[in-house]
């Protein structure tokens, strides 16, 4: 289900005197004009199929993580996607791959995945070894691959939207087409740097989208009582930049409101904002015990709207067996399997490690 979309946003701005100044704010009206999407994706069979493997690798990935985290082998935050996959799947599937620009808050393992990226190099920087995508450094939170396309993985909150809009400045500026995807939280919706960064995306036409992942809660904290608007999609209304709101929690949902939305910024007709609806099983992070919410409210979205089994069932509707299936489950678990075992035997940095890559400057 997709809400708001392709329809004129109108709000009025009624005439009105101001105590101080004794002046009069003109009646106007602020149309604000969004892509239209039209119905859901429809999906070829081969399609449905690479999305569920898509979204099964990103969840099996982050199970084991999880595993890792508790056996000492990775340290520090650790932020995992369980529940969220069908957001970045969707999305990224929709999206020239190497060419345009990913960037994301610290719940960023997925996307790296979806980017391209061995699923063995990313589970050594998990680990913190040589072999990891940035060598060992980033760890969780700090991952970055820049021939793939992946520009981090960032551990401020906000911190990815302004960054992600130079990404956006730099495509535009270079006439390649391109276009920058920025995600981030509903925490993060309510950061001031956010707010800067459409303004300025909205007066230069920047071709990015920025995805609120709407998990419903900022850490600990419902998004229906940290912010005075929760329907964060309007949330760029007062810089008139569209926004749509999406079932994130569907893959083909996501997938056919994608289109549109880069159909609308690669066109040249500025940033859009997707309010992604979806939901984190785990804690925020691996040290967080969840108790501000129920089992039964997790209950009961695994068991209704989870988007693995929402798409493992349109694939036994087309003929895929059960047994077939369980045969691509298992594939998928060989694989991160592999990638565990090489994080484990991948040696650490050498210490004089610490001394590369390090910008130095004179203040």
């Amino acid at each position: 289900m997709i809400v708001s979309i392709g329809k004129k946003i109108t709000t009025p701005v009624k005439g009105r005197n101001l105590a101080r100044s004794k002046t009069t704010v003109p009646s106007d009206t602020i149309e604000i004009v969004g892509p239209e999407v039209r119905g859901t994706y429809n999906a070829t069979p081969e399609q449905l199929m690479g999305f569920y493997k898509q979204m099964l690798l990103i969840r099996r990935f982050e199970e084991r993580a999880g595993q890792l985290y508790g056996l000492g082998l990775i340290g520090g935050f650790c932020h995992l996607y369980i529940g969220q996959e069908a957001v970045a799947v969707g999305l990224q599937s929709a999206i020239n791959a190497g060419k345009d620009s990913v960037i994301t808050g610290y719940r960023d393992h997925g996307h790296m995945l979806l980017c391209g990226i061995d699923p063995k190099v990313v589970m050594a920087e998990l680990t913190g070894r040589a072999a990891g995508i940035s060598h060992g450094k980033g760890g969780s939170m700090h991952m970055f691959s820049v021939e793939h396309g992946f520009f981090g993985g960032h551990g401020i909150v906000g911190a990815q939207v302004s960054l992600g809009t130079g990404l956006a400045f730099a495509h535009k500026y270079k006439g390649d087409n391109g276009i920058a995807i920025s995600y981030f939280g509903d925490g993060a919706a309510n950061q001031g740097q956010v707010y800067e960064s459409m303004n300025m995306a909205e007066l230069w036409k920047l071709p990015v989208i920025y995805v609120i992942e709407n998990n419903q809660y900022a850490m600990g904290t419902s998004v229906n009582r940290a912010s005075s608007e929760d329907r964060l999609y309007r949330r760029g209304e007062s810089f008139r930049v569209p926004g749509m709101q999406v079932d994130g929690m569907d893959v083909l949902a996501v997938r056919a409101a994608s289109e549109a939305a880069i159909e609308w910024v690669r066109a040249g007709k500025g940033p859009l904002i997707m309010e992604m609806k979806t939901y984190r099983y785990r804690g925020h992070s691996m040290s967080d015990p969840a108790k501000y919410r129920s089992k039964e409210e997790v209950a009961e979205m695994r068991e209704h709207h989870d988007p693995i089994e929402r798409i493992k069932k349109q694939l036994e509707a087309v003929g895929v067996t059960e047994a077939a299936l369980k045969d691509i489950d298992k594939e998928i678990r060989t694989i991160v399997s592999e990638a565990a075992d090489y994080a484990e035997s991948s040696p650490e940095p050498q210490p004089s490690e610490l001394y590369t890559d390090v910008l130095v400057g004179n203040y």
